[in-house]
């Protein structure tokens, strides 16, 4: 069985043939506006049209933590919104990330992976400004992803690692 590959770079520019799944996490209360989703936004406006529309139109659609959309931004190239965290605070309730949301999201980021023949790219999801640990976070790539047969590449930006 394979493993995630972890490389050095920028998740928005994978540099592997064939079809890509750009997979990063969107908090459930439509914010857009810091972390990843600024990389996301510099490259493509679509992915933030996509989330902020069905953010606004969630009473009649299925937006909501495990949630996921994908967006079409280049013949060979998705970005898939996945809502998995609560809010965009630490507090009383802890951090925002919610790991049973990443997990149904993951879940169904599988299915559209196996449905195209793409490879998954994405930055330490729920790691950021989510606050989540990415010891919990790695198992449920594997189960979810690697295990089905899925190529996952997780991007680690900038210096130093995490």
């Amino acid at each position: 069985m394979s493993e995630i590959t972890y490389i050095r770079g920028d998740a928005t520019v994978p540099s592997v043939k064939g079809v890509k799944v750009i997979a990063h996490v969107c908090n459930d209360i439509g914010g857009w506006g810091k972390g990843f989703v600024l990389a996301i936004s510099r490259r493509w406006p679509e992915p933030e049209k996509s989330y902020r529309a069905w953010h606004r139109e969630r009473a009649s659609n299925d937006f909501g933590l495990g949630a996921v959309r994908f967006v079409q931004v280049e013949p060979y190239v998705w970005v898939a919104n996945m809502v998995g965290q609560r809010g965009i605070r630490s507090g009383s309730k802890g951090v925002p990330v919610r790991y049973e949301a990443i997990d149904a999201a993951l879940e169904r980021l599988g299915e559209k992976a196996l449905e195209l023949g793409a490879s998954v790219h994405m930055p330490r999801i729920g790691c950021g400004l989510a606050g989540g640990k990415w010891s919990r976070i790695e198992p449920l790539i594997t189960e979810r992803l690697v295990r089905r047969g899925i190529a996952v590449t997780v991007y680690d930006h900038g210096e130093g690692g995490s």
